[in-house]
This record gives structure tokens, sequence and C-alpha cells, in this order.
């Protein structure tokens, strides 16, 4: 990846805070206009890091996190390493079915070197950006400020990861699928990964996450729930994963702005970090990095205005992303299961193979399309 050089003439520095999926790809943006890009990140490197199973949910790749993948020619490397997904798959009570990529192996390609020698330093940047996720140390730093608006919102819902393995050597169920067994007040998904497994992630009440305390507890309740899951994981599997690890909450965060001066601007989870039932934060942080890789071109990369509209441009779209989101929580463990849902379903894509520059299904348009995402909301 060549640099297309600084138009200001000095080669600024900027400091990117977080090297996960939305910091890694900033520092590639950054690198091709020619700046001097520090990355920081408190975590172990993930090239040499153990995978710890249950705490991660698969994502997925949309148009919008491709395109900016592709501004830096990284696209085909990451798409590589996934599985194509090209429908739900709904499955019922009755055992019947109706007719992705780990996050480690998304920043893998994104990093190239790296140092920890636990030593302290004093660094000056002429930019800082804050890719620190949910959690984000930057951001409190804004908190600091007047005028700064943030909201955070646990839903009530954690999650278990579990995993299937192959059945002779492949995958146990059809892989380009997001299967779903939607039960109302809570679901389990499954999607494919490269090794023939799928991670099946359940998704509950806290409440009823705590009820089950035995392994003859869980069988039961996926005998009750899941029946077609319990041959699939194995019975003793299934146990042993469930309690691995505590349930993992999910949060959702808002906050404005996401700038401060022409000094320092958040991005990603740090800015708006949203649950995974649409399947966009991903998404959402890598538009983050083409959006101010566009105004900067407008505004030649003076920091003074590029910031201010950065603010401008993206608060609203990722704000209605975050809304989605919480929307599509409901939809996927409750209303899939509705016929009027169904029905309506059909309709809208009925009538957008009638009329595809008209009519755009709400997810079509989320994941397929670039339109703004407050756009998407309306």
């Amino acid at each position: 990846m060549e640099p297309t050089g600084n138009k200001s003439g000095k080669k600024k520095v900027v400091a990117v805070v977080g090297g996960g999926l939305g910091g890694a790809l900033n520092a590639c943006y950054f690198a091709k206009r020619g700046f001097q890009v520090q990355v920081f990140e408190s975590r172990e490197d993930i090239r040499a890091a153990k995978v710890v199973k249950g705490r991660s949910i698969n994502l997925a790749l949309s148009h919008r996190g491709r395109s900016a993948l592709k501004h830096v020619g990284m696209e085909e490397k990451v798409v590589s390493k996934g599985i194509p997904m090209h429908a739900r798959m709904i499955h019922s009570l009755k055992g019947n079915s109706l007719p992705s990529l780990m996050s480690n192996s998304l920043s893998e390609p994104l990093l190239h070197q790296g140092k920890a020698d636990g030593t302290k330093e004093h660094i000056e940047a002429d930019l800082i950006v804050g890719c620190d996720g949910a959690f984000s140390a930057v951001r409190k730093q804004f908190m600091r400020r007047s005028r700064f608006n943030y909201s955070q919102t646990y839903i009530p819902h954690g999650y278990k990861e579990l995993t299937m393995p192959p059945i002779d050597g492949d995958f146990a169920m059809k892989p380009n699928y997001l299967h779903i067994w939607p039960r109302n007040t809570f679901m389990m998904i499954a999607l494919p990964n490269l090794d023939f497994t799928f991670t099946c992630t359940l998704f509950m009440p806290f409440e009823e996450f705590e009820k089950i305390t035995t392994g003859d507890e869980v069988i039961s309740f996926f005998q009750t729930y899941f029946p077609d899951a319990i041959p699939l994981i194995g019975a003793e599997a299934l146990k042993r994963d469930y309690f691995r690890l505590p349930a993992q909450a999910m949060v959702s965060v808002k906050c404005s702005s996401y700038h401060i001066a022409d000094k320092c601007v958040l991005m990603g989870d740090a800015a708006h970090a949203i649950v995974p039932f649409y399947g966009q934060g991903m998404n959402a942080g890598f538009e983050d990095c083409i959006v101010f890789e566009e105004i900067m071109e407008q505004f030649n990369e003076n920091l003074s205005e590029v910031l201010p509209e950065y603010t401008r441009v993206r608060v609203p779209d990722d704000h209605a992303i975050a809304d989605l989101a919480m929307y599509n929580y409901v939809e996927m463990r409750a209303h899939v299961n509705s016929k009027w849902f169904l029905f309506r379903k059909y309709v809208d894509n009925f009538l957008h193979a009638l009329m595809p520059g008209s009519i755009i299904p709400l997810y079509t348009m989320v994941s397929a399309t670039k339109h703004h995402g407050s756009t998407c909301l309306l």
C-alpha cells in the first residue's frame, strides 16, 4: 500500500489508540495519506495470542465494510477469510428449518508489526484517534468536558458461546446461512467458521441463564427449546461449553460530539458501540474510516474543518444504526415467528424485485447499499 502523500507538506503524526478492527484499518488509511502513524494497544498481540472461546461473536462483513477495505486494497484478503451468507435459516421448535468471520481473522491482516516492552513514553501527536472500544479511555477524557452527551444502555439479555463441531469432516448444517432458533424471549444463532465448525450463540435474559446450574438442567433446557441442536453440538460438549464462562453482557453506547477541536476524534465502538443483532457494528466502524477519508479529501486535510464535519455527518447515521440494531434484537427472537411478519417480508421482497430502484427492504438498504443510516431509519 503506497502512500499518496501528505498535502500539507509537513508529515503530521497520528496516534491511533486501539489496535482492533477500526484502529488497524484507520492506521492503514492515515499511512496511505503519508501521515506518521503510531498505534497503541494494551492487549497482547492477537497474532500470537491463544483464542479464548466464549467472548466473541462472529462478524458479518457487508457492503459498507467491504467498501472501506477496498479503498486500502484489503477487501479480497479479508473476504477470503470468510464464508458467504445468502439468507437466514429459521429452526422451529419441531426441528424444521426454513429456507461470518471471527474478529481475530479480520484484525490480523491489518496488523504488520508492533512492540510492547512495558516502558512508559510521552507521545506528542497532531491528532489522537480513539478506537479503543465500548469502554474507551479516550472517550472518558471527553466526558470531563462540558456539553458532551453520553448514554449507555445494557440490554437485559446476555450471551453464551457454544461450538458445533464438524460431522465427518464437513459442516453439520448448511454453511451459507445465518441459522436462527427464535423462541420469542430468547434465541440461538449459528454462524460457520473456516474449520467447518459453527459458532453458536445463545442470547437469553440473565435471570434465565442463572436458573440453569447443572449439566442435566442444560440438557433439559435444550431438549425443550432446541432439540435438534443437541446431537449436532453433542451432549457432553454442550454441558462443558455452557459453563465455560458466565453469560456476557451487551451494551449500546451513544455520544456526541465525536471530536475535540482539531486534536482528537472518536471512531468505531468508542463512538458508537451497538448490540450485535444487525451485524453492522464492525461495518459502521469501517465506514467511519472511509467517511473520514472522504472528508479529509474534501477539506484538503485541514483538521479544524475535517473533525467538526465528521461529527456532523456521522453522529445521526451511527445513532440510527444503533437504533436499528435494537429493533432487530426483537425481530430476530420474536417477529420471525409471526406469519404476518413473514408475509410482509415476502411483499417487501416481491416489490423490490419489481421496482428495485424505488422500493428497497430495510435490511437490504442497511447491509447491501451505502444509504446513510439515518435515511434507512426514516
